[in-house]
């Protein structure tokens, strides 16, 4: 399933729910205009809608919905995309009204996936993520994903297109898992091959600067810019701190609403996070938002492997952080904008026993003091498995001289 939107022209969608506030949802939209951009699509307009609960027909009212078809012909849009995961029957309804291609956030980021991916093993996990994507909105799809199969049995009589295309998908999905299960026992060979090394992972939010960091930690020149999953293909490189080896990977980054299939799918990529002996959790903290995102990657870390793992909090980009001190007569809650990075560092230095650090990756602030955390970490989690090493260490110095 590969959606082509280059340079075309978009409409987004959300709503406002309890479940949603109008800051959330427009905050989620906004994320949706950055997703449709590092897919190629150009933003023309959002649309918003204040409802109970998303429309179970439409998503949004038939007002709405009307209003949308009227730009959408009057301004040749030739994608509308929605912030959640619609329905087939939504699905089936909404195009059938405007008569566009729609989107709904998940096939949008599995479009970026199929765009991204590189390795065989990559492309293989986006290729299942889609199909079981696919699989219950065939009546909308209606797509051959391969030319009919001819020969005895292959068709039984009164046979429906649909019918057809679910045993193809279903047949690809059972090909694809098998695959995956190969390249699976592949690479924990791999994993194997690397020995007793200690096993450092990086993990957070998409776009918070791991590829940046990871570049200059392993001194490699890994694929990185300003777009949402720059990194999707795991990057393992071998990293010496002082004398102190290690193995280093950077892995995809999260996001709200991640797609279920994804998560599952993944299972390869995601086993660095879960065989990691410590991880780099690393935070964008001239996000405004940048709390909910930590804890988006954190429940995300718990659906992954549920076993708590050591782990150093980087707060990345304190070159872009801002902040507006409050006035002294200005009696309303303190938000994120008014607290100063100070203040911020005492907060989370305090809550994570010193396990904390502010950084700048890319002007390469504080790089010295993160290496010297990374290696207490990596030499307590090296020494605790190897106890008759710990002579070398503490007599290091006296050794190579």
């Amino acid at each position: 399933m590969k959606t082509e939107i280059y340079e075309e022209k978009a409409v987004l969608v959300g709503v406002i729910t309890q479940l949603q506030n109008e800051e959330k949802a427009r905050e989620y939209v906004d994320e949706l205009a950055f997703l449709a951009e590092t897919a190629g699509a150009s933003p023309e307009k959002i649309f918003m809608q204040r409802l109970e609960y998303p429309n179970p027909k439409t998503y949004v009212g038939p007002g709405k919905l009307f209003e949308i078809k009227s730009f959408v012909d009057e301004n040749e849009i030739g994608v509308v995309i929605f912030d959640d995961e619609l329905t087939p029957k939504q699905l089936r309804n909404i195009e059938a009204e405007l008569k566009v291609l729609i989107l709904d956030r998940t096939s949008l980021i599995l479009d970026i996936f199929a765009k991204r991916a590189q390795t065989a093993s990559a492309k293989t996990q986006v290729e299942l993520a889609q199909c079981q994507y696919m699989l219950p909105r065939l009546t909308r799809l209606w797509t051959h994903l391969e030319r009919q199969r001819g020969g005895i049995g292959m068709r039984g009589p009164g046979e429906t297109q649909i019918e057809t295309d679910r045993r193809i998908i279903l047949t690809k999905i059972a090909l694809l898992k098998q695959n995956l299960k190969d390249i699976d026992q592949q690479m924990t060979t791999q994993r194997k091959n690397r020995g007793k090394m200690v096993r450092v992972a990086l993990v957070g939010y998409t776009n918070v600067g791991k590829s940046t960091l990871m570049n200059l930690l392993s001194k490699s020149d890994i694929f990185a810019e300003n777009k949402l999953f720059a990194t999707l293909d795991t990057t393992v490189r071998k990293v010496i701190i002082d004398n102190l080896p290690f193995l280093l990977s950077d892995t995809v980054g999260f996001i709200r609403k991640l797609p279920h299939h994804l998560v599952q799918s993944f299972k390869s990529t995601l086993d660095e996070v879960r065989e990691a002996d410590l991880l780099l959790h690393v935070v964008d903290v001239s996000h405004p938002n940048f709390e909910e995102q930590l804890e988006v990657v954190n429940e995300t870390l718990k659906e992954i492997d549920p076993q708590q793992k050591q782990m150093i909090l980087i707060f990345n980009k304190i070159d872009a952080f801002s902040y507006v001190p409050k006035e002294a007569d200005d009696l309303a809650p303190e938000k994120r904008e008014n607290i100063s990075l100070e203040e911020l560092k005492k907060t989370w230095m305090a809550k994570m026993h010193d396990n904390c650090i502010f950084i700048s990756a890319r002007e390469k602030d504080n790089i010295d003091n993160l290496k010297a955390l990374m290696y207490e970490n990596i030499k307590a989690i090296h020494v605790e498995r190897y106890p008759y090493n710990d002579f070398l260490f503490q007599n290091y110095d006296e050794i190579t001289e």
